[in-house]
């Protein structure tokens, strides 16, 4: 088995459709099975009980960091206690006060970001929902594009989020847009343990 890709390419998983970060996680669920070292950095998310990071504490070569405002009920749902009541107190809304806070995380992100890209021994990075930070322009389209310019040449570098700036899809190897086309959300179905979280 060898120790690198062959090829490291720039993927973008985009769109109004839900799967993108789904997507992300089983690519780096396969590529943890052929050994290679995947981490992921999630942008503005901070729940701290999906099942994302319990599937890492338990697989070698998954590391999984969240830089966001975490959910006042996580330890409850974390339990199964609890289910997510969707509030979205975790994520930032247009109107929301604490823009210098999610600044902060999104700066971190960024930082570890950088690190994980430079250092030369990460095989696949994930940033997921890189593209929230540059909705709410907490980040530029050039801050992601100088991440981009960072990827060693095998090194996969997998980005979600929606709507992304055409000059990032421009670089881009591979784009995959989900499309929404019918959601339980649309039936009053909320958020399901070991589906959705």
């Amino acid at each position: 088995m060898t120790d690198k890709l062959s090829q490291g390419l720039v993927q973008v998983y985009t769109g109004t459709g839900k799967g993108k970060s789904t997507a992300a996680l089983g690519l780096a669920l396969r590529a943890v099975g052929h050994g290679f070292k995947v981490v992921v950095i999630q942008y503005m998310k901070g729940s701290a009980y999906s099942g994302e990071l319990f599937s890492s504490q338990r697989l070698p070569n998954l590391e999984i960091k969240q830089f966001g405002r975490g959910c006042p009920y996580a330890s409850l749902i974390r339990e199964g206690h609890m289910k997510c009541k969707g509030c979205g107190d975790c994520f930032l809304k247009d109107n929301d006060q604490s823009r210098a806070e999610f600044k902060e995380y999104v700066d971190l992100a960024y930082a570890y970001s950088e690190e994980v890209l430079s250092d030369g021994e990460t095989d696949i990075v994930i940033l997921d929902e890189i593209n929230n930070a540059l909705r709410y322009d907490l980040l530029t389209v050039e801050e992601v594009l100088d991440l981009v310019s960072l990827k060693g040449e095998k090194t996969e570098l997998i980005m979600t989020g929606r709507g992304f700036a055409d000059q990032i899809l421009e670089v881009a190897d591979l784009v995959t847009e989900m499309k929404a086309v019918k959601h339980p959300y649309q039936e009053g179905i909320s958020s399901r343990r070991g589906i959705e979280y």
